[in-house]
Formats: C-alpha cells, sequence, structure tokens
C-alpha cells in the first residue's frame, strides 16, 4: 500500500516512513505606537536588526469603499469591544480560504499522539521520534503518553512548539518537529485530513489547498535512475521516455485515492451524521523537497505539474523545506529555472513558491537580495509564500509594482513567520505589500505545530496593523480570489486595485444569503467551483454582520 510519506508532506526534514501495521478592541495602543514597541521589543529579544524602513511607500491602489450600514456596524463593535469577546469575533469572521497549509504540520498534535498510542507506535526516549514496534531497549509505547503526565508533555514540546518560549527564535526546533512525528500522519493520511478539514471548517472557512506529496519515494527512485542533465529538456524526456512518469502519476492517484476514502470514513462523509469537514471544498498542491538533488527536485516538480493536469483533485506545485539549508540556497536559481521550464510544458499547473522566508543572520547577505524576486520573475509564481525578506532585496519596489500588476498574491503566516525568524510586527512586510497594491492573504502554514488558528492570525492582523472590518473582510475575500480553485470568480477585474465588485451576472444580488435570483448568476456558480465558494463566503458574510452589527447597535 502506497503512504503519503509523513515527514516530507509537512514540507520539512525529512526521513522516508518505513511501512508498518498498526497494532491493533482594537489596541489600546495607537497602531502606529503600538508597531513602534513591537518592533523594539522584537529587536531586543532576538538580536535581530530592524527591517529596512519603507520609506515613501504608495498608497494602496483601492480606494475606500463606502460601507454598508451593516458593515458600519460591524466596524463599530469591532472597535468598541472588550478585548475578552474578541476571541470570539474572529473566530465566528467567514475567513474565505487557507491556501498555505502543509496538511500534516496542520493537525493537532494531541491528535497525532492518540494515532501513535492506537498503532503501538514506540517513542525513542533520547530524541523522542516516533518509531515502529516492537518497543525495545530505549524506546517506551506511545501509549504510556496516556497516564504519564510529564512524557505526554515531552512528546508534545519534541513534536511541536508547545512550550518554547515566546522571546526565542524556534527556526531548528520548528523543524526539527518534523522528523519525529512523521511517521505517525504518514500511516493514517485520511484521518489526518479529516481531523484538519473539521477545524478548518470550525474556523468559519470554506476552502483549503493543503500541501501533499504522494509518491515521492518513487518520483526520487526514478530521478536516482535518471540521473541529472543540466539540459532541461533532455532530462525531461528520459523521465517521461516509456511512461516511467505516468506511472508515477499513477500511483501518486491511487495513493489520493485511498487517503480520500480514509477522510470519507473517518469523517461520516455520505451519512446522516457527517462531520464538519465534509462540507469543506479541499484541493492539493504538491510539493517538491529543495533540500534534494537536483534530479529528485526535477522530478517531483514534474510529477506535481502532470498531476495538475492529469487530477482535478491537484491544482499547483510548490518547493518547500528549510529555504535556508545549503542546497536550497546553492540550488536556489537552477530550481526556479526549473519551474520555468517545466510551466512551459504544462501551462495548466499553478505556481505558488515559499520564496523569501528568510531574515538577516539566518543567511549571508547575498542570499537575501534576489529570493522574491527570482520567484516572480524567473519561475513566474503566481503567489508567493512568506516573502518576509522582500525589503532587504535589489530593488525591492520593482519587484513589489511587479506583483502589483501581475496580481500575484504573499501569503503571509504570522505566527510562523514569528516563530521560525522572530519576524513580527512592523519588521514584517504586510503593510509594505499592502501599500504596493499586492494582494495579500493570510494563512496558517503549520498550524499544529505553531499551535495556532487563522482566527488567531485574523485577529493579530487587526490588532498590529490596526484594520478595520471591511479591511478584514477584504483580506477574506481574497484568500478565495486568489485561490487556484478553478472558475470564472464573482469579483470582476482586479479587486486588490478596484475594490472588489461583482460581475454583471450577480451585480445588486451581493449581498445574499441562499442561492441568487437571477440565472445568470445562478449559472455562474453552477458552473464555477470558485465563485460558488465565494458566494458562500459572502453569504456567511451577511449572517456575521447580522448578529455582530445588531450587538453594536445595543445601548
Amino acid at each position: 500500500m502506497t503512504t503519503y510519506d509523513g515527514a516530507r508532506t509537512a514540507g520539512r526534514p525529512r526521513r522516508t516512513a518505513p511501512a508498518v501495521a498498526a497494532a491493533s478592541p482594537r489596541p489600546a495602543l495607537a497602531p502606529a505606537l503600538a508597531a513602534a514597541l513591537t518592533l523594539l521589543c522584537c529587536c531586543l529579544l532576538t538580536g535581530l536588526s530592524a527591517a529596512p524602513p519603507a520609506t515613501a511607500l504608495p498608497q494602496p491602489h483601492a480606494a475606500p469603499r463606502p460601507l454598508t450600514d451593516a458593515e458600519a456596524r460591524t466596524d463599530a463593535y469591532l472597535a468598541a469591544a472588550d478585548p475578552r469577546a474578541l476571541r470570539r469575533f474572529f473566530v465566528r469572521l467567514p475567513k474565505g480560504g487557507d491556501l498555505h497549509n502543509h496538511l500534516f504540520g496542520a493537525v493537532r498534535t494531541e491528535y497525532l499522539i492518540a494515532l501513535a498510542a492506537g498503532d503501538g507506535l514506540c517513542i525513542d526516549t533520547a530524541t523522542l521520534t516516533a518509531v515502529v514496534p516492537p518497543c525495545g531497549p530505549g524506546t517506551r509505547p506511545a501509549a504510556d503518553a496516556r497516564g504519564d503526565r510529564d512524557f505526554r508533555e515531552a512528546i508534545l514540546r519534541a513534536w511541536s512548539m508547545y512550550g518554547f518560549p515566546p522571546d526565542r527564535i524556534g527556526h531548528d526546533h520548528f523543524f526539527a518537529t518534523f522528523d519525529k512525528f512523521g511517521l505517525v500522519p504518514a500511516l493514517h493520511p485520511g484521518k489526518v485530513l479529516a481531523e484538519v478539514a473539521d477545524s478548518v471548517a470550525a474556523q468559519h472557512q470554506f476552502y483549503l489547498e493543503t500541501m501533499v506529496n504522494p509518491a515521492s519515494d518513487r518520483a526520487e527512485q526514478l530521478a536516482d535512475e535518471v540521473g541529472w542533465d543540466p539540459d532541461l529538456p533532455e532530462l525531461y524526456a528520459k523521465l517521461v521516455a516509456g511512461g516511467r512518469l505516468d506511472a508515477v502519476v499513477a500511483e501518486a492517484r491511487r495513493a489520493t485515492d485511498d487517503a480520500e476514502a480514509g477522510f470519507r470514513a473517518a469523517a461520516r462523509c455520505g451519512t446522516d451524521r457527517p462531520r464538519p469537514g465534509c462540507r469543506l471544498t479541499v484541493r492539493y498542491v504538491y510539493q517538491a523537497f529543495r533540500g534534494e538533488s537536483r534530479a529528485r527536485v526535477f522530478t517531483e516538480l514534474a510529477l506535481g505539474m502532470r498531476l495538475a493536469e492529469a487530477d482535478p483533485r491537484f491544482l499547483a506545485v510548490n518547493l518547500v523545506q528549510p529555504e535556508d539549508g545549503p542546497v536550497a540556497l546553492a540550488d536556489y536559481t537552477v530550481q526556479m529555472r526549473m519551474v520555468r521550464f517545466l510551466h512551459t510544458v504544462y501551462p495548466a499547473a499553478h505556481v505558488t513558491l515559499h520564496a523569501g522566508e528568510l531574515r538577516p543572520g539566518l543567511v549571508d547577505p547575498e542570499d537575501l537580495r534576489f529570493h522574491v524576486r527570482e520567484a516572480v520573475d524567473i519561475a513566474g509564481a503566481e503567489r508567493v509564500g512568506h516573502g518576509v525578506d522582500l525589503r532587504h532585496e535589489d530593488d525591492w519596489q520593482r519587484t513589489a509594482r511587479t506583483m502589483a500588476a501581475r496580481q500575484t498574491a504573499v501569503e503571509v503566516p504570522f505566527t510562523s513567520n514569528a516563530q521560525i525568524l522572530g519576524v513580527r510586527g512592523a519588521a514584517h512586510p504586510f503593510d509594505t505589500y499592502r501599500a504596493y497594491g499586492v494582494p495579500v492573504v493570510l494563512a496558517t502554514d503549520d498550524p499544529g505545530v505553531s499551535r495556532t488558528d487563522i482566527s488567531h492570525e485574523y485577529q493579530y492582523a487587526a490588532e498590529t496593523y490596526g484594520l478595520t472590518y471591511p479591511e478584514l473582510k477584504d483580506l477574506a475575500r481574497a484568500s478565495l480570489q486568489y485561490a487556484f480553485l478553478p472558475g470564472q470568480s464573482l469579483w470582476l477585474g482586479n479587486p486588490t486595485r478596484d475594490g472588489y465588485r461583482p460581475v454583471t451576472a450577480c451585480a445588486g444580488q451581493l449581498p445574499g444569503s441562499g442561492r441568487p435570483e437571477g440565472a445568470e448568476c445562478r449559472a455562474l456558480l453552477d458552473a464555477s467551483p470558485k465563485a460558488a465558494v465565494q458566494w458562500r463566503e459572502e453569504a456567511a458574510s451577511v449572517s456575521f454582520e447580522r448578529t455582530f452589527g445588531r450587538a453594536a447597535a445595543r445601548p
């Protein structure tokens, strides 16, 4: 049976998972002052130099739009809310979709421990890594965590950021977690997907693009057989000769079939007691591992792009693993060229790339100068993940303008950036991207490891950058507008620049709830998976504003 590789599906440092049979109110401080103090605190605690000042920033392209009465009342509630009530507000807030999510890094650590115990797995007591039974010297049954609180907490700390000091940079600890727990989700991809889907639905999101890598072991075997050839067309010809790449694609599809069958069973989809995750629209991004040999990286990218054109469940490719790793740094430009070439072969496959997940001191200054730029200019990325080092890059203003013109969105997981890089507040380029008109979407990255959720990311954005409710609403809309889900959008043109204006077919019918009245709008929703999910977001926003707008109107 083909399994997903647990550590690698998380997109982090990896090991091969062996086959195993289971044994049986807005901030009190003014936003500018709060940001300044946050940056000062960050620099004192981490020793980082502040990011270069974003001087002479342009104003956001989209002019402030007139608010509806419901939006104005909801914004008034947010402005005046007791801080103790804000968590409820942000959990209930409709938040579109999560576009930057590693499946195996998204699941709760407590659930992984329960799975490990149920499978009869063992824990290496020196490294706290899950290993196959029998539990010999130097190991303990994972089931011991059920009754031994200290053992359980030790596993929690090793497998996540649980208890990690918030004033320390957690880069090494964060990435080390995946090898420790990776075996566990590899055995249960369907159950893990059901758990993650439930958590996304509970956050009032309607769509998930999650990163996976079925059959990557087979892809690596093929790469090792073929070897590296700097002539990329020739290398590609060797991969596809005799149907070898297609055989790996077929295995990846079978593994995905198995995982989705496990998901439907675990989530009780199609029964009279379906779990919330059954209502979530889920698609996959195939992740290739930038720390591997050139032949392996190229082969995994080719597999992902071929899947994206052959299987509608897969939409795009990404490059994962630490961007500051030695191979990732040395081969960065070569890998961007791989993506560019393969995109000419598979033009329908989408591209989103981790780029700029760096900071001063983590890498040499030379390596801070070009990663976001080359992801955009060479690889043609349609979205960029993290993009934290933007203001350290050469001619970064031109890169920002290019991203705005192409509607190349940046995926921002605030908690991940703070934990891994120590970058937060004014040191983060969030406001810079927005000021240049670059589409911004909030995301979670690895919420299971980070021990966070998307509601926290929205609340952090509101409190740190002084965002209003309409700005939060548009961030949620952006997470669906810039999703790779196929079909015509509900919105016209470039909504980041021009505002969210419905297409002609649905003009005058938004906001609304249920099915639209007009036949043309109904036809659009029936034909377009993207527009259908966007309509769900709009309908949920109407209900949300009704609830919190009424609360604001009460004396």
